[in-house]
């Protein structure tokens, strides 16, 4: 979870304000996909994710086609984004646990920026999107803080679901630096998306 050694009291999040558009042709049009470099570090919060949860972590998807932007798709996009942002309530991964860096589920309604992605990565698999289409991201925030995001890989771009924004956007359109994301070709693996130093990903506002 991404988070400052400064910024370990609870955060609020903006989470409301969802678009409530039933189309995907203005907002999907716009965006490209990320170029990604070679193979990368695990975040270390994933590193022990996948310590206890391996299944998580050793799948090799088949098709590694962006998945086919639909208003279908579009519709499954914004109604995850907006539930479990709503669902979950944003608390710091020093409050939870007591420490930073747990990614994990937000059994207990809680969570910071990597749990919001597990739920909706989680949510839009069983809706039939790949997990190489829905790709954990780290991002570096305007204000140098880590974060987590949800990498929607489509036919029309690349798009991210975020805690700390309503609105799904296109990659290029959020303001972030973008450092690596995982592979689409195993969940277990990451790539770098641009240079940049490690950084604790547990932003809650």
């Amino acid at each position: 979870m991404i988070s400052s050694p400064m910024a370990r009291g609870l955060r609020v999040c903006a989470l409301l304000g969802l678009a409530c558009a039933t189309g995907w042709s203005t907002a999907a049009s716009a965006a490209g996909p990320m170029a990604t470099g070679g193979p990368t570090s695990q975040p270390i919060g994933h590193y022990d994710f996948c310590k206890t949860s391996p299944a998580e972590c050793s799948i090799h998807p088949g098709n590694l086609a962006p998945a086919t932007m639909t208003g279908a798709l579009w519709r499954k996009i914004l109604s995850v984004n907006a539930r479990v942002n709503n669902a979950v309530k944003p608390i710091s991964d020093i409050d939870i646990y007591g420490k930073d860096e747990v990614w994990a589920y937000p059994v207990r309604g809680v969570g910071d920026c990597e749990d919001y992605v597990l739920e909706k990565r989680r949510e839009l698999n069983r809706l039939g999107v790949s997990y190489a289409n829905l790709l954990m991201t780290v991002v570096r925030k305007p204000d140098g803080e880590g974060h987590a995001v949800l990498t929607v890989r489509t036919s029309k771009g690349d798009y991210v679901l975020d805690n700390l924004e309503g609105k799904v956007r296109a990659w290029d359109r959020t303001g972030y630096r973008f450092l690596k994301r995982q592979a689409i070709d195993n969940t277990g693996r990451w790539v770098s998306i641009r240079d940049g130093q490690p950084v604790l990903v547990g932003a809650v506002q």
